[in-house]
């Protein structure tokens, strides 16, 4: 969303350096003295590696979790290694492959080069030669993942692609989606209407190493209940009335990739027993169809009201409740995020000015104030909308009050913010302030358990600057 690389946690500069997480490593050999000397070696020189002994082994290994490079034998007991390389190359295409055999020959090398392996290795291999080979895939490794990540900031410089935000209730969210993009576990995303969880799913999935498979989304609630299952699992010609022909549905569209379902808590109680199943067995069948499909699919949900009041009163299933609450991921109002509001009224007003051929436009002082004084109930989406008609509007270089929707401005003036009793005149833009940075202060605090050091951290201030302001507004520690 508009920030640089070093806004965002496990950003493009910390890909690039490698910060953060030893690299992981794949190895494939079913010589147990073989597997056993270089996993010990790896692991010796600084590597996360798991090591096992077939082809079968190793495909679990890649669905239950995420690998920098793929050191692999061509030759395995139950199967050519060969196979093994050609189905990581279509599952896994970002996946560095290193390949092994005892039997190297000219023709091993060039099918394996051709399969995309990075590098051919002949045994016995030397420890020296494994190291630079590894050395050199994860450097490879990350300059790939750093020129992916460019491109997609400069293939859309004006899209609201990741998160804006520098309030520690994003960047708890940022450091969420680093987490949890590389696993396969389900993520529920709860927000207000208007907060972002869409934006939030696509930055999980194009974190991700799906981020080269489709990216399906679909709101629950605006799908009538009938079509609904069909929307999400297709049907058969036959299945139902109006069903004349074979209709693939959104899981098999999301093969390999990513399902976001949106509004879940509108799922009617005969899709959530589905869903479950698809949740739990990774397997569903069309409408009107036996055949069992295998569903490759990571799955995000989201919702705008409280799951687990709706399961208490009975409109929720309290199993689908529990699986799919693995990760939850909160997106706080934007009401909570005043700092934020200047950030995304600039990256908005860069995207609109640019769209209608109005360079430099800027905001005034008082227009930013009265942004900033407005309670914002449609979130971001209400921001963005109203940052437009602004655009549209405005006949100057700078965007004013006046060129504001109505509802703004008046909610502004009326807010008990935009003016003292005790000084009997307006508030300057410091003393206005000093409520919201003192709520923001106080959360930072309670979420750290009134640690200082690291709630300075988090809001990236020093201690003494943190101790001084706390003094200010009174913030001390509550008894127990």
């Amino acid at each position: 969303m508009g920030l640089s690389a070093s806004d965002v946690p496990g950003s493009v500069s910390a890909i690039a350096s490698g910060e953060g997480r030893g690299a992981r490593v794949l190895l494939v050999d079913d010589e147990r003295a073989v597997l056993d000397s270089l996993t010990r070696f790896l692991t010796t020189d600084g590597h996360q590696v798991v090591g096992v002994g077939s082809a079968s082994e190793a495909l679990m290994e890649l669905e239950r979790s995420s690998f920098d490079v793929l050191i692999a034998d061509v030759i395995l007991r139950d199967g050519n290694g060969v196979d093994l390389l050609r189905t990581v190359r279509e599952r896994w295409p970002d996946l560095l492959v290193v390949a092994m055999s005892g039997y190297g020959t000219v023709e091993s090398a060039v099918e394996a080069m051709k399969l995309g392996a990075f590098e051919f290795l002949s045994k016995p291999v030397r420890m020296d030669a494994i190291r630079q080979v590894t050395r050199r895939a994860i450097e490879q490794q990350s300059l790939l993942r750093s020129n992916r990540s460019l491109r997609r900031v400069l293939d859309a410089p004006y899209s609201l692609e990741v998160p804006i935000g520098r309030t520690y209730q994003m960047q708890r969210v940022f450091d969420l989606i680093d987490a949890v993009a590389d696993s396969k576990t389900t993520v529920l995303i709860h927000g207000e209407t208007g907060t972002g969880k869409s934006l939030i799913a696509r930055a999980i999935h194009q974190r991700s190493q799906r981020r080269s498979r489709p990216f399906v989304e679909i709101s629950c609630g605006a799908i009538p209940e009938t079509l609904l299952a069909s929307e999400l699992f297709g049907h058969v010609k036959g299945a139902f009335t109006g069903a004349l022909s074979d209709k693939d549905g959104k899981f098999r569209a999301a093969e390999g990739g990513t399902i976001f379902l949106d509004e879940i808590a509108c799922a009617p109680p005969s899709l959530q027993v589905k869903l479950l199943r698809v949740l739990q067995e990774r397997q569903f069948e069309p409408l009107g169809s036996n055949r069992t499909y295998t569903a490759d699919v990571r799955v995000i949900l989201a919702t705008n009201v409280d799951l687990a009041a709706e399961v208490q009163a009975g409109r929720f299933r309290a199993d689908l409740y529990y699986r799919i609450n693995v990760v939850n991921i909160e997106l706080p109002p934007l009401r909570d995020r005043l700092t934020d509001i200047p950030l995304l009224a600039e990256h908005f007003l860069r995207k609109y000015s640019h769209q209608c051929g109005k360079r430099g436009l800027s905001f005034t002082e008082d227009a930013l104030r009265c942004m900033q004084r407005y309670h914002w109930p449609g979130n971001v989406r209400e921001l963005e909308n109203c940052v437009e008609r602004a655009v549209v509007l405005t006949r100057g270089q700078q965007i004013e009050l006046a060129d504001l929707p109505p509802v703004v401005i008046r909610a502004s003036e009326t807010s008990p913010a935009l003016f003292s009793t005790q000084l009997g005149r307006p508030l300057t833009l410091k003393e206005a302030l000093e409520e919201p940075e003192r709520r923001i202060i106080r959360a930072a605090l309670e979420a750290n358990d009134w640690n200082r050091q690291k709630t300075a951290a988090v809001l990236n201030i020093n201690r003494t600057t943190l101790y001084k302001k706390m003094k200010r507004y009174g913030l001390t520690r509550p008894r127990s």
